[in-house]
């Protein structure tokens, strides 16, 4: 008896024949028959997080493309009030035509279009125009992903329009196309990290999810660190970086996502059970295991119809979640964008500023994904908040200094502390939100988080221009943001280790018996006990 298959200790024990039918759900498939992560799941989270290379590059393009150029130089036999040169701000004091930009009139679009001066609001309109893109991007591909289209089809229909919309980018006449076409692009790209993010987590079991979450924001990090090095190349052209950006996207189409399979969690829940058992006994196979012909999937559903047309708003306990959520994700948001987005008001250039910043986020993932292995997602995203927040206070002390070299990199070495505490919360924010929500609504809540994360985006570039005249109190506003996110995590329940359930009914009935929550070891218990 000591030597039957273990495999039984993690399902409801009875006196059927090995070979009569027994129904299991996709994590009990996945963490008895599949394995948690194995080589199928590996490469599958490897293919997918690629795409994030290009949602990095794709939202933060314009610290390269729509910045001020850092320096302009006086024509020959011109006098430009005694100076040969010197920062792009300064210009508006000169005679008009007595000096040019170092890096050409093509390097940026404030230097082609002449947006400095009294025009200079107009040059902020493009970076606006794109969040608000990815804020109503957002809901439609949550809502594709989640009905339609499935994970895999949402994602190549984001990367094919995010391609399309870069070219359209690079051509653009003047500041109001490319304002539209960044509005686009913005829309477009929206669907390429959430689609990510659940397709990596879907396929993996219940103890790696949140180190498989973590995988994709390291692709996102070697996006941030690519900028520079292709601007570096291309900075007589900002058309040149766009295309580039274009073509890297239309590869990856066509060479990478071939090779992606579909969530067998959301093939089930829309009735096509055959093809996602179809797709565990594949992933099964390339792990060297094997899924026992009398093992069947459960189906999610309910019988009857109330339950398909319950849906995340309508649903009580679902909408105070997402709202509390949501609350929290804006401060992260806000302060992980306005961080990156203000490096160009720094005293480096930003090509090492750029650099810096995405060299401190890569460890920020190793980091995150470590603590997560053993750490409560609720305490691990405070904390994190909480750090982020006091660097920002900290950060007031210096900006109040006399300055000097010394005193620059302190602030800097606060202010990257900082930036990596606000990566790792901005990383498990998504994390969490798959853990909060069934499968059938994963996607569109994900999507509504990566609205919140995004809108607080939106909302940073107004205060790091406030900044430019008050340091201190863009720091304090921050800072004071990212603590209160810190405070509302605390109102939303903890997920390590949660089975992920299938639907809104599902999950509110399996949280009222306490699953929820639960180690991973507890369920299994309780079915040996059934």
């Amino acid at each position: 008896m000591e030597e039957q298959n273990t495999d039984q200790l993690a399902i409801p024990q009875n006196t059927e024949q090995p070979n009569s039918a027994r129904e299991l759900t996709v994590d009990e498939v996945i963490e008895n028959y599949v394995g948690s992560f194995g080589f199928s799941q590996m490469i599958q989270t490897f293919l997918v997080s690629l795409a994030w290379i290009f949602d990095a590059q794709s939202t933060l393009v314009t610290i390269f493309s729509d910045a001020e150029p850092e320096k302009w130089r006086c024509k020959p036999n011109y006098m430009c009030g005694g100076q040969q040169s010197g920062k792009g701000s300064l210009v508006c004091g000169l005679q008009p035509g007595s000096w040019v930009w170092e890096d050409g009139q093509k390097s940026t679009i404030l230097s082609e279009w002449g947006l400095i001066c009294h025009h200079k609001f107009l040059a902020a309109l493009p970076a606006s125009c794109f969040f608000l893109g990815s804020l109503i991007g957002s809901a439609i591909y949550g809502h594709l992903a989640d009905s339609v289209l499935g994970r895999k089809k949402t994602l190549i229909l984001a990367c094919i329009l995010t391609s399309i919309t870069a070219l359209l980018t690079s051509i653009a006449p003047n500041i109001w196309a490319y304002a539209t076409f960044r509005f686009l692009n913005g829309l477009t790209r929206s669907g390429i990290g959430i689609c990510c993010l659940v397709l990596a987590t879907e396929i993996v079991g219940r103890e790696k999810r949140g180190q498989v979450g973590q995988y994709g924001f390291f692709f996102f990090s070697s996006g941030f660190l690519s900028l520079p090095l292709i601007s570096f190349y291309t900075k007589s052209s900002w058309r040149s970086l766009h295309r580039i950006l274009s073509l890297q996207v239309f590869l990856y189409c066509i060479i990478i996502l071939p090779f992606v399979v579909e969530s067998p969690r959301w093939l089930l829940i829309k009735g096509r059970k055959t093809e996602a058992h179809s797709i565990l006994t594949k992933l099964a196979t390339r792990n060297g295991k094997k899924i026992p012909d009398h093992v069947e999937l459960t189906d999610p559903s309910l019988s009857n119809e109330q339950n398909k047309q319950m849906r995340l708003w309508q649903c009580k306990w679902a909408r105070i979640r997402m709202w509390k959520a949501m609350i929290g994700g804006f401060g992260v948001g806000f302060v992980y964008y306005g961080v990156q987005l203000n490096v160009e008001n720094l005293n480096f250039s930003k090509y090492l500023s750029v650099v810096i910043n995405a060299l401190l986020e890569i460890p920020s993932v190793f980091i995150g994904g470590y603590l997560l292995g053993f750490m409560k997602r609720r305490l691990l995203l405070s904390l994190s908040c909480f750090i982020a927040g006091s660097s920002c206070f900290l950060c007031v002390a210096f900006t109040r200094g006399k300055g000097g070299t010394l005193w620059n990199w302190i602030q800097l070495g606060i202010e990257g502390i900082g930036f990596m505490a606000a990566s790792v919360a901005f990383d498990i924010m998504f994390i969490y939100c798959v853990e909060l929500f069934p499968t059938n609504v994963r996607n569109f809540a994900v999507s509504l988080m990566r609205q919140a994360l995004v809108l607080g985006g939106a909302v940073a570039p107004l205060l790091v221009a406030a900044g430019r005249l008050s340091p201190t109190f863009s720091f304090l506003v921050i800072g004071t943001s990212s603590i209160l996110s810190g405070l509302m995590s605390f109102w939303l329940p903890e997920t390590k280790n949660a089975p992920l359930f299938e639907t809104l009914e599902q999950h509110e009935k399996e949280e009222k018996l306490g699953h929820h929550g639960s180690s991973c070891d507890e369920p299994k218990l309780e079915l040996v006990e059934s």
